[in-house]
């Protein structure tokens, strides 16, 4: 929770598939079949759309796994999981599972790490991963990570992940498609063939405009996460109590506040409490969600 976790590896993931489409295209010569032989707009906008939405869906699919891998996650066993915690924290993720209406119970996992976190990850409702580091046992109570795992709870019962994936994927088809047309504008010079042109320097300078406005899109992605954070804030408060879930903010700012000295300044960048917030964010500042909580709690409601 304290780092983008769950947003951050899709995105990592999403971009490699981008970058191996991108390459795979240009190694098998497709780009310069088309860009000699020309395709009507319409058709190219349906090739992109399947490439961009095909990219984002193969990613939010192998999103538990990369998780696992990359992080290390050790998933728990539900019947024998360990320990006195990890009993605790399985019995807690599946009673906050039951209480959301869930039907098929979310593996659950710990990973290590001083940092204290909580993501879910998975392609859906019924194939979701939950996972706390170590470093969070240390940093609240019970009641607080009962509250962050109620946040979490929600990014799978708004299913989240997934609409985060429709929405990289239509970026994705459209970063493929304004690169694909603005290239050939700007390459064709005087040639008859209005897909003529350089096909080299063509094939550049739509590299270099799928950077650019893969950035753009980027900030888009980042703002509707910042948007749904809000939501799971919402929800782990009705999941638990919203007194707690705003505790269990405090928690996360105390820490942040007091980051550890040999804690690589580029790396605390990523923190969901960056000042002054920022474009490219996958959290809101924790003083806004903290007000927006406490705000709703003194109007008596909480809302998405």
């Amino acid at each position: 929770m304290v780092w983008f976790r769950r947003i951050g590896l899709f995105l990592i993931v999403n971009l490699l598939v981008m970058v191996t489409i991108s390459v795979l295209v240009h190694v098998l010569g497709l780009d310069g079949f088309l860009s000699r032989n020309g395709m009507d707009y319409p058709s190219l906008m349906v090739l992109c759309l399947v490439w961009g939405m095909g990219g984002a869906f193969f990613s939010l699919m192998i999103s538990r796994w990369m998780a696992k891998a990359s992080m290390g996650v050790r998933v728990l066993d539900p019947n024998n999981p360990g320990g006195a915690e990890e009993r605790w924290l399985v019995q807690t993720v599946h009673g906050l599972a039951q209480r959301a209406g869930l039907s098929t119970m979310p593996e659950v996992g710990i990973y290590q790490s001083p940092d204290p976190n909580a993501f879910a990850t998975g392609p859906g409702r019924g194939s979701a991963l939950v996972a706390v580091s170590s470093g969070l046992f240390g940093a609240m109570n019970h009641d607080q990570m009962e509250a962050v795992l109620g946040h979490e709870m929600t990014h799978i019962t708004n299913g989240d992940m997934v609409t985060m994936t429709l929405i990289q994927g239509v970026v994705n088809s459209f970063v493929f498609f304004l690169a694909w047309v603005i290239s050939i504008l700007l390459t064709q010079g005087n040639s008859n063939d209005r897909r003529g042109g350089n096909y080299m320097a063509q094939y550049f300078v739509r590299q270099l405009l799928q950077i650019v406005l893969g950035l753009l899109g980027f900030m888009v992605v980042m703002w509707f996460s910042r948007w749904r954070e809000y939501r799971a804030d919402a929800g782990g408060g009705r999941l638990t109590n919203r007194h707690r879930m705003a505790d269990a903010l405090r928690a996360l700012q105390r820490y942040v506040d007091h980051p550890k000295p040999a804690e690589p300044a580029a790396l605390a960048a990523f923190k969901i409490s960056a000042p002054g917030g920022s474009l490219f964010a996958s959290h809101p500042p924790l003083a806004e969600r903290i007000a927006r909580l406490e705000s709703n709690s003194n109007s008596g409601v909480i809302s998405e």
